[in-house]
């Protein structure tokens, strides 16, 4: 088997074939003209192939040559993501933090700045992203799951005690039809994400079962579905962790009382190699510090009391 022709003289090759200019790749590659040129003649010798031909003064590539480029250009541009996915993952100076869309833009988007206040030499990248059964690739190294805290191959520290309650605009309880108790929710419109379970379970949880749950629009993610609640367009089952901003501000709050503790929650994953490592570790332990000094801050004066504390009772 012939070995693999020298890699220096690939890379100009690659280079030469894009511009189909030997002086525009020794531009590019930092060296003389001169030096490209014994590149490929090397190249050539070793492939026993001619690569390129000059007519008029100019240059092109053979039907072999370029048959060659077309099947290779590509190499070492993957070799370079490649380096720099692993440099990424093991450099002190940059961690890549995966998390559901819903809880990177109303909880973790907001607070990162401060992370970065703390940590100055670690750039953070965030990746939104959906996961379906729990797993972690290989250019992440922490990531935001929501479940039951039960994964395989991975560590994981629960973030927030959660609880599931309807919220709406404070508009819709000006007008008609009233909502003043959960069994007039057979009058409004309900919102759903795509699973539409919530709102089953919640109703059957308190027995109502004279309420359609079919009816009402779907939203892909439970963001868009606290969006659409805000803006008065019906009745969403909120997570209160979601929900926080959205109460805080006043542009969404609790008709009735009625809630209940989640069984599943977001939690904070690493694999098992990385989950120890230092930067891992930092961030970890700020996000872990963060949650319980603000679950141990008491509500905003505008926040409905029975929207988060309180008791509550599980499904």
């Amino acid at each position: 088997m012939k070995r693999l022709p020298p890699l220096n003289a690939l890379r100009v090759f690659c280079v030469a074939a894009k511009h189909l200019s030997f002086t525009q790749a020794s531009l590019e590659l930092f060296v003389t003209q001169a030096a490209v040129s014994h590149q490929i003649k090397l190249l050539e010798e070793h492939l026993g192939l001619k690569l390129f031909t000059r007519r008029n003064r100019n240059l092109f590539l053979t039907e072999e040559g370029q048959a060659y480029y077309h099947d290779i250009k590509d190499i070492f541009a993957h070799v370079t993501d490649a380096t720099e996915k692993l440099l990424a993952r093991g450099a002190k100076g940059a961690i890549t933090i995966a998390s559901p869309p819903s809880f990177a833009s109303t909880w973790l988007v907001p607070r990162l700045s401060l992370f970065s206040q703390a940590y100055p030499d670690i750039d953070v990248r965030l990746k939104a992203v959906d996961f379906d059964d729990g797993y972690l690739t290989d250019d992440m190294d922490v990531a935001i799951y929501y479940g039951r805290g039960r994964w395989s191959g991975v560590l994981a520290d629960k973030l927030h005690d959660e609880f599931i309650t309807p919220v709406c605009s404070p508009i819709l309880l000006e007008n008609e039809p009233r909502l003043h108790s959960v069994t007039e929710l057979d009058k409004h419109t309900l919102l759903h994400d795509e699973s539409r379970n919530g709102w089953r379970n919640w109703l059957r949880h308190y027995g109502l079962t004279h309420i359609n749950v079919n009816q009402g629009p779907v939203f892909s993610h439970s963001m868009y579905v606290l969006q659409a609640a805000s803006l008065g367009q019906g009745v969403a089952l909120a997570n209160t962790v979601l929900a926080k901003p959205e109460l805080e501000s006043g542009r969404l709050v609790c008709p009735f009382p009625q809630k209940i503790a989640a069984k599943e929650a977001f939690y904070l994953v690493a694999d098992k190699l990385h989950y120890e490592s230092e930067k891992v570790t930092a961030f970890r332990e700020w996000m872990l510090e963060l949650v319980k000094q603000e679950s141990a801050v008491p509500k905003r004066d505008n926040t409905p009391s029975n929207c988060i504390d309180g008791a509550s009772e599980h499904v």
